[in-house]
């Protein structure tokens, strides 16, 4: 079922979805972010609204480590800026949504007057999406043909339920990893292996 929504200028945009699918606007999607802080929330390049649930401990201490690495290997290299999760991103304007990937960087010449106060409009060079228990896998891959579609020059969708990693690269097949000991990113961010030892 569709449902289109209406906010008021009186009355709080609130969520109460149940098997439902919602069609908004970017400007009815901003809304929804304002007056609903605590849901984590995207939106697809076809106007539907992704409501995500919180995630467990277990995917949480997982994404948290993807975060440390990339982190870590980003204040020692100072090449780019890192985001975590809760980081949105506005791709309205060039035929995308509004999404928010588990980490993401960019190079820093490419935010050079930038304004990242809000939802940031340059698209990643890089990006990871951590599966949860609760994600169902096709659309985790949608989600990373988007980005690849978008211009990311390098994703990872880690599925920690069948320990492979997806490797997502502009204009090539997607490449399949089962159980790495690691993931080489070098290709986008020099000397930057990501390893897999606190994932699996």
């Amino acid at each position: 079922m569709t449902v289109a929504i209406t906010p008021t200028s009186t009355q709080p945009l609130l969520l109460d979805v149940s098997n439902t699918t919602l069609h908004i606007t970017p400007a009815q999607f901003d809304l929804l972010c304002i007056d609903n802080p605590d849901l984590k929330l995207e939106m697809t390049k076809d106007g539907e609204l992704i409501v995500m649930p919180p995630t467990g401990g277990e995917s949480g201490e997982r994404n948290s480590e993807l975060t440390l690495q990339v982190g870590i290997w980003n204040r020692h290299t100072k090449l780019g800026r890192v985001f975590d999760s809760s980081t949105g991103y506005d791709f309205i304007a060039i035929g995308g949504g509004k999404v928010s990937p588990d980490v993401s960087w960019i190079e820093k010449s490419r935010l050079e007057g930038v304004d990242i106060k809000g939802f940031i409009t340059v698209i990643p060079d890089f990006v990871v999406e951590l599966r949860s228990a609760t994600d169902r896998l096709n659309a985790v891959r949608l989600k990373m043909l988007e980005y690849e579609r978008l211009g990311v020059r390098l994703g990872l969708l880690i599925n920690p339920q069948n320990r492979m990693v997806e490797i997502y690269r502009a204009g090539q097949d997607v490449e399949v990893l089962e159980s790495p000991l690691s993931v080489s990113c070098t290709e986008v961010m020099s000397g930057f292996v990501l390893s897999m030892n606190e994932i699996w």
